[in-house]
């Protein structure tokens, strides 16, 4: 019997995984299924600083529910998290990493039952999940609900849940009028219950947009019920509730700072060879895309550390996991750390102007909002000719007015540097679907905080003079 094409057979064949993801057909990422705008995506992005927004997350991402007598010991013995303070109607940040210690990906984790839990996120996490769950060595069982299909095609698209975030300073006037009254006092990634359309509804406190909010879900049959009840508590408490499409939505996260799709670190290491076996040849792992001006024939390269993503705060050695000891040892070294760069608006201009030139070849095309091409980018930031940090995930902010990416940077860079990131990627471009022919371009970026500020940005000093030397 033939054996089951796996991500494993893949690299076997290719000999190196690096040019197989940099050359992915897989296309563009998308945000599936919801309306790409609903005003403009301009006002979308400003409502979430100056009313409020209603951001409908029920198709981009997976969930997992895992529950049985095993679940909290399994689910820890996968995460850089403690569950020691992990009690039910709470949530958690869960960052599962591989034996070496680099981040496989993340999931926010719900407890809602003392032995079932609820995981939200990308794939990548949730295969990993599923697969150790698979080896039975836990009495668990998973029930998975995949994403739904970037290119439905007309198709009729159900999911298990809806899930709804309202955020945004006037979101508490539109919770309010929906729930009949004040809403109880819920802690910040705690989980209560509110009144939805004559419903009990589960809600998790959270700030994805830097504003108040809640987020809520239920079953997916009632999404419209829910969302119409949404939209008459914004209007009947006279606020400018904006729906948010697939274009606006995910730029909110280079406002506040999270690194939405790093690069799973598993495809090097005889402990994981299983696991590569057990991927099939279509899995996200296989088929997802690397793009960007940074080339390596090294896939660990673009593995990144809890450290360097902003995670080092959930590490807690109060319990045995995967990588646990790799962390330990790299726990007191230097990390690159987690930052926000400014793109500098007459670079910009420049790279634009380059496609309104006949005849000329053009520097790669900025998308706005969302210039992302590839699953998982990296674009090289130079100080002369050292790389000193990585660009990876970038999109234009209407609220500041610029081009904002999520990067990592080397420890002895300093906030208000000026750097340069090359734009594009190298030799006309990859064969991704998602590349045109072009060539790269150098942009001038400077090194701010996260979450980017403007009040930081307007302080620095004007000068976008490049620092020259380490």
């Amino acid at each position: 019997m033939a054996r089951k094409p796996s991500l494993q057979g893949i690299i076997e064949e290719a000999g190196n995984i690096v040019p197989v993801l940099r050359n992915s057909r897989i296309g563009m990422y998308v945000y599936p299924v919801v309306a790409s705008e609903f005003t403009n995506w301009r006002d979308e992005q400003r409502a979430w600083r100056e009313s409020a927004v209603l951001f409908d997350q029920s198709h981009h991402m997976d969930e997992l529910i895992v529950e049985g007598p095993d679940a909290a010991r399994f689910l820890e013995g996968l995460a850089i998290n403690s569950f020691s303070n992990f009690s039910t109607n709470r949530a958690k940040h869960f960052v599962p990493v591989s034996p070496e210690g680099y981040v496989i990906g993340d999931m926010i984790i719900f407890r809602e039952e003392e032995n079932r839990f609820v995981l939200v996120g990308r794939a990548p996490t949730a295969n990993w999940v599923q697969y150790n769950a698979s080896l039975g060595k836990h009495e668990v069982a998973v029930t998975r609900d995949p994403r739904s299909p970037s290119r439905p095609d007309g198709k009729a698209v159900t999911r298990v849940h809806y899930r709804f975030q309202i955020q945004g300073p006037d979101a508490p006037k539109v919770l309010e009028r929906m729930h009949g009254g004040p809403l109880p006092q819920i802690k910040f990634f705690h989980v209560d219950w509110i009144n939805v359309a004559g419903r009990r509804v589960r809600a998790l406190r959270h700030g994805m947009a830097g504003a108040p909010g809640l987020e809520i879900w239920g079953p997916y049959e009632e999404k419209d019920d829910v969302r119409a009840a949404i939209l008459e508590a914004a209007d009947a408490a006279g606020v400018d509730l904006h729906q948010v499409g697939a274009r606006a939505y995910s730029t909110n996260t280079v406002e506040s700072g999270w690194i939405p799709s790093p690069l799973p670190a598993i495809y090097t290491g005889e402990a994981l060879r299983p696991y590569r076996e057990w991927l099939p040849a279509d899995s996200y792992e296989a088929t997802c895309s690397i793009g960007g001006s940074f080339v390596s024939d090294d896939i660990r390269d673009y593995y990144t550390t809890p450290f360097e993503l902003g995670y080092g705060i959930y590490i807690k050695f109060d319990h045995d996991f995967v990588g646990r000891a790799a962390l330990e040892k790299m726990k007191d070294t230097p990390h690159r750390r987690k930052v926000t760069f400014e793109w500098n608006a007459e670079d910009i201009l420049k790279v634009m102007a380059s496609c309104l030139k006949p005849g000329e070849t053009n520097a790669k095309w900025i998308d706005f909002p969302q210039p992302n091409y590839s699953s998982s980018g990296f674009d090289r930031v130079m100080l002369g000719e050292r790389v000193v940090g990585l660009s990876m995930f970038n999109g234009y902010s209407f609220n500041e007015r610029c081009m904002l990416s999520l990067g990592i940077v080397d420890p002895d860079i300093k906030e208000g540097d000026v750097l340069t990131l090359v734009w594009g990627e190298p030799d006309g471009g990859s064969a991704k679907t998602s590349t045109e022919r072009h060539r790269q371009a150098e942009i001038r970026v400077r090194v701010s905080p996260i979450p980017y500020s403007r009040m930081a940005r307007e302080n620095y000093a004007e000068s976008w003079r490049t620092r020259q030397h380490g």
